[in-house]
């Protein structure tokens, strides 16, 4: 008799279950998925946010090493040199 009562009290509760996500399941995934969508709009944002700092630092940057010392203009820095490269027969 136990048995049949422990049998009956899990079917019960996976009717219970099933019943419940196709209920609050669609509501769920919705609401998970708009967070997602709210995380991703602020990492996205931050991003952003992020670059058009650096790019203003980098333009101030250049302002600055555009200046001169002492009347003298500041040397390019030397990359290094330029190799020709020939075929070989």
């Amino acid at each position: 008799m136990a048995f049949l009562k422990t049998l009956i009290i899990i079917v019960a509760i996976w009717y219970f279950f099933k019943f419940a996500f196709r209920f609050f399941g669609p509501i769920l995934i919705k609401k998970a998925i708009n967070k997602a969508g709210e995380s991703f709009q602020q990492r996205a944002q931050d991003y952003y946010n992020q670059n058009t700092q650096e790019e203003d630092t980098y333009s101030n940057r250049e302002n600055q090493s555009k200046k001169f010392d002492n009347g003298i203009p500041r040397e390019k820095k030397k990359v290094g040199e330029y190799i020709e490269f020939e075929e070989i027969k």
